[in-house]
């Protein structure tokens, strides 16, 4: 039986990634200038592996749909704190160590008001790691941007814009390092060759510990009903 693509995006790169998505879907990015049989080609070559991982993200159980109340937990940098609703508070949200603080009247937007409060932390956390573990290990890039992708935790474009999801800083500061050393050698190795690996190990020998966390942990970064 064949694939079926469900996704396929053309960019300016020059490997195929394929992505399974949560709900087991498959999206291909091709470069620009792969054929149409190249492309089948190389789906058929991974059938075995798509069709392995699409069995795994069914099999798994959706992450819980999320009520905001009193008392619920969101995580930070690894870590499950619960939330509390104050009556008058401003900004809409605030963080202070041990408990996230909602505003009632945030109550009816309170899944984008804790976006926006996430994406002010990753932009802050990654962006202060990205800087560290550049210069600790001689890499230069151009930007940092932070998206809302949904299962590419970062990503590297041709002319050095580094790309992290505000989803990542839920994950423990390990892991997010992890991410950041993983694109940062894309900065000088475009592929994931053995030298690649070979790089991104003499930089974090115990890097494979937190590939393992992504695949076993990922699913749940979300505030659930994304």
């Amino acid at each position: 039986m064949p694939i079926f693509i469900n996704h396929l995006i053309h960019s300016r790169r020059k490997t195929v990634a394929l992505i399974i998505q949560r709900d087991g879907s498959l999206t291909v990015r091709a470069p620009l200038r792969m054929s149409e049989d190249s492309l089948q080609e190389f789906v058929r070559d991974h059938a075995e592996w798509i069709r392995k991982k699409q069995a795994q993200a069914k099999a798994a159980p959706p992450p819980p749909k999320r009520s905001y109340s009193k008392g619920e937990s969101f995580t930070y940098l690894g870590k499950k704190y619960p939330m509390t609703i104050l009556a008058h508070q401003r900004p809409g949200i605030s963080f202070t160590g041990d408990e996230f603080r909602l505003a009632h009247a945030s109550l009816p937007k309170a899944r984008q008001t804790f976006i926006r409060w996430y994406k002010t932390q990753a932009r802050m956390v990654i962006s202060e790691r990205v800087a560290f573990l550049a210069n600790k290990n001689t890499f230069t890039y151009q930007k940092i941007r932070i998206s809302s992708a949904r299962t590419r935790w970062g990503s590297c474009s041709t002319n050095g814009t580094l790309s992290f999801t505000w989803r990542l800083v839920m994950a423990p500061a390990k892991v997010i390092d992890y991410v950041v050393v993983h694109e940062l050698t894309h900065t000088q190795i475009r592929n994931h060759s053995p030298k690649f690996w070979h790089r991104v190990a003499e930089i974090m020998p115990e890097y494979k510990q937190y590939v393992s966390w992504l695949k076993k942990n990922g699913r749940l970064l979300t505030l659930g009903d994304d």
